[in-house]
């Protein structure tokens, strides 16, 4: 066996693990730090919209041997806006230019004819108007609510409210980081942008309910035992898929790691950063909130319910008293100390813990 395979069985087990939920608070602080610097980008820089979302025109030229970063240079002075230039499979150029009107769009592609050395006749001119982008815009929007919504509805069902509030939470954040890096990073917005964004709720939201449904396993009839509190049982369930949410994370990463930095980096293919960047940010934001955001804020909500309170001050209290005499609270354990398929919880890294014990009560004398 691997050792990575290894690791994920020990963990799942519970013989090694990372305290995650005591340690929630630095998680807390790191995730709003991020998401402080991702709301500042935005609000200092701002986001760059396509033609989609702005209008304006794009041309298509036939093969020429203008580079890309002159004709970049050509089309920004011709216009007085900023180009977008790409190269085409052909030879030719795709130039897009934001905020420009059908009047101004005649003027520029006469000066590109000129500069560029091509047809005037032979250059491809479109325009886009700002309404089909705002459409595209209202829709997005619509749907995230929607999606938003329905994620709502079905976690307090299948689990509770408390993980419903806690998977919007992580969602909401993954969606702030990943258009603070579009901001940042100046990339442009495109339709592209969004589908990515959409998409990347789908994977967030997945190794969120992984988590919770082995916490939702584990806590059952937590409150007949007085062994192990909410949170470290909620610490179990991290840690027991742990390996299982790093694996699939990497195998959705590297395909998209691909599309972004060698199709769009190495190969210039610019339109595959429009969707590849949303995944590749969304990804993993997505894999760092179902583990260091989501399960810790839902056994902060879960350990202000009475119940939880109450049953981790018998927990404490049975420690202490075990402690005062110089023994181990697990001596003291019984097979009913234990809700149903629920092991001990790891509490920090290579610390072993040992399998329910009391199987069966100690037989009586006969009769």
């Amino acid at each position: 066996m691997s050792r990575l395979g290894s690791l994920g069985a020990r963990l799942y087990r519970g013989e090694v693990g990372y305290d995650f939920i005591g340690k929630r608070k630095i998680w807390y602080g790191i995730s709003i730090l991020i998401t402080i610097t991702a709301i500042v980008g935005l609000a200092v820089s701002g986001l760059n919209m396509g033609i989609e979302f702005k209008g304006g025109a794009v041309f298509t030229t036939p093969k020429t041997s203008v580079t890309v970063a002159k004709a970049e240079d050509l089309a920004t002075e011709a216009s007085g806006h900023q180009a977008i230039v790409q190269k085409l499979g052909n030879g030719g150029l795709r130039i897009q230019i934001t905020e420009v009107d059908t009047a101004k769009s005649d003027e520029i592609k006469g000066k590109l004819s000129k500069d560029l050395g091509v047809p005037a006749e032979k250059i491809a001119a479109d325009l886009v108007g700002p309404s089909w982008g705002e459409q595209i815009a209202n829709k997005a929007w619509t749907g995230l609510g929607i999606f938003m919504v329905l994620v709502v509805i079905y976690l307090a069902i299948a689990f509770e409210w408390r993980m419903a509030i806690a998977a919007l939470v992580a969602l909401i954040h993954d969606i702030t980081i990943t258009v603070g890096v579009y901001a940042l990073v100046g990339f442009e917005v495109t339709p592209g942008t969004v589908i990515g964004l959409l998409t990347i709720l789908g994977y967030s939201l997945y190794d969120t309910v992984v988590v919770f449904d082995s916490l939702k396993e584990g806590t059952k009839g937590i409150t007949k035992q007085t062994r192990w509190t909410y949170s470290e049982i909620a610490n179990r369930s991290i840690n027991g898929t742990l390996v299982r949410s790093i694996n699939t994370t990497v195998v959705a990463l590297l395909p998209v790691a691909g599309l972004l930095f060698i199709g769009g980096g190495v190969l210039g293919a610019g339109m595959l950063n429009d969707i590849s960047l949303a995944l590749f940010v969304g990804l993993a934001a997505g894999a760092y909130s179902s583990i260091f955001i989501a399960t810790p804020l839902v056994a902060d909500l879960k350990e202000r319910d009475p119940q939880m309170k109450a049953l981790k001050k018998r927990i404490l209290a049975k420690r202490a008293a075990a402690a005062a005499k110089g023994e181990s609270a697990e001596d003291e354990s019984s097979e009913d100390d234990y809700p149903e398929d629920t092991a001990p919880a790891a509490a920090v890294v290579g610390q072993r813990q040992q399998p329910p014990r009391g199987h069966g009560r100690t037989p009586g004398k006969r009769r």
